[in-house]
């Protein structure tokens, strides 16, 4: 019996990944199409911390490659932050330690998503996660490399969702408390 559902409308059964968004890895990609995820991401830590929603960020290797970006920094002070060395945060045993066993579900944002995304997505799956990748809050060097690792997610049985679509399926209803102020967010 298969007891997934397909809807974040479930807001105690959700949290949210945000996969090494940091400066030096930042200034690999394409201008135009970091400016938007980095926005979408900006909107989805927005909505986490009024949802209340748990926050796990990822820094591969923040020695050599820095930390999350500064746009990002003022919606991240109560995640856990957790540096890494591995591609998929699931080899990270300090990732693992801050992942709710009890919550199914984990929106998945980040860079890239042909390694990092990707390689993290598959091993959440292999956990028993319900993965919600955001197409619109995930980035690679390449477009090509985007869009196959998309597909790649999709067959894994990944949902591929967008950053208002999670933002109006964790509110459920224009009646929810933060209605207005995550309906701000898409202004």
């Amino acid at each position: 019996m298969n007891t997934r559902i397909s809807s974040l409308t479930q807001l105690s059964a959700s949290q949210l990944v945000v996969i090494d968004m940091q400066e030096k890895l930042g200034l690999a990609m394409q201008p135009e199409a970091f400016e938007l995820v980095t926005h979408n991401i900006q909107r989805l830590l927005q909505a986490a911390q009024l949802l209340a929603l748990p926050v796990i960020i990822t820094e591969q290797y923040a020695k050599g490659l820095g930390n999350t970006l500064a746009a990002l920094q003022p919606f991240c002070a109560q995640a856990a932050t957790i540096d890494k060395m591995t591609f998929s945060a699931c080899a990270t045993p300090k990732f693992n330690q801050q992942l709710h066993r009890d919550l199914p579900q984990v929106i998945l944002t980040g860079m890239e998503t042909h390694i990092c995304v990707l390689q993290t997505a598959l091993d959440l799956l292999a956990h028993h996660k319900q993965v919600f990748v955001v197409e619109d809050a995930v980035i690679s060097r390449e477009p090509a490399n985007k869009a196959n690792a998309l597909a790649r997610l999709r067959d894994a049985g990944c949902l591929i969702t967008n950053t208002e679509s999670v933002l109006f399926e964790c509110l459920g209803s224009a009646e929810h408390a933060q209605f207005k102020a995550i309906a701000k967010l898409i202004k």
